[in-house]
């Protein structure tokens, strides 16, 4: 098994190669959600935002924060339980009906004007889930944000897509906004993606020009899902992502 530094220190451009050609589409990603084949999904919320929470809020209170490629992710209700307004998007409307069924919260529907889809609304008012494609969603929806919490959204999109997608995360980004992003390392040779493989050079190359970023923390991440698909290394790395 590699050590994290191997991984992390190596040149790493051959390898983002081997996927770039990956596509998938929505009808997949919707299929997975009506399969529930969603191993992705968390059920107990991720422990590296409960460990770096107080560097994310950063003292702040009634933060808006963004959670794209939302799914059914816990994390949104407790967020909003500290009284924080919690924005998603989610292409899968069954993923969004299934978070508030099983935070046993009741919501109401709307049109999105002027883009295809619609949105999800608690009647408490703090949570506003978009069921629509996040490339349609842009500031002018909802502002900008205080915070965002990409844990499966940049390594869930296709490669291809990098660049339009980090653009629009930094157009939601307000000037004090912390956005903690969660990317994975593994041998991209034996595992297609996704989640697709995202070296720290993808991170500074989609990044670096306008933020500050700061490596948070590597944890071992080789469960038994990752064992399956045959790899014998899987790096999580979590970074944190401020507008200069």
């Amino acid at each position: 098994m590699e050590s994290y530094s191997d991984t992390f220190g190596k040149d790493d451009s051959a390898d983002a190669k081997l996927q770039e050609s990956r596509v998938v589409t929505e009808e997949e990603w919707l299929q997975k959600w009506e399969t529930n084949n969603i191993g992705f999904h968390n059920e107990q919320g991720h422990p590296l935002l409960k460990k770096y929470m107080d560097i994310f809020l950063d003292g702040r209170s009634g933060l808006k924060i963004f959670f794209p490629l939302c799914g059914k992710t816990i994390e949104m209700k407790w967020l909003a339980d500290m009284g924080h307004q919690v924005v998603g998007v989610e292409i899968s409307e069954s993923a969004l009906k299934d978070f508030f069924t099983e935070q046993k919260l009741t919501f109401s529907e709307e049109a999105i004007p002027g883009i295809p889809g619609k949105l999800l609304k608690s009647t408490t008012g703090n949570i506003s889930l978009y069921c629509c494609s996040i490339f349609d969603f842009t500031s002018t929806i909802t502002g900008k944000f205080d915070a965002i919490w990409d844990r499966g959204s940049l390594v869930a999109v296709n490669p291809c897509d990098r660049e339009r997608y980090s653009q629009l995360i930094l157009s939601l980004m307000n000037s004090r906004c912390h956005c903690l992003l969660a990317t994975c390392l593994y041998d991209p040779s034996k595992h297609k993606g996704p989640p697709f493989y995202v070296p720290d050079s993808e991170v500074k190359h989609l990044f670096g020009k306008s933020c500050d970023i700061t490596c948070l923390e590597k944890v071992d991440g080789l469960a038994e899902r990752p064992k399956k698909w045959g790899l014998d290394y899987f790096w999580e790395v979590l970074y944190m992502l401020v507008l200069k």
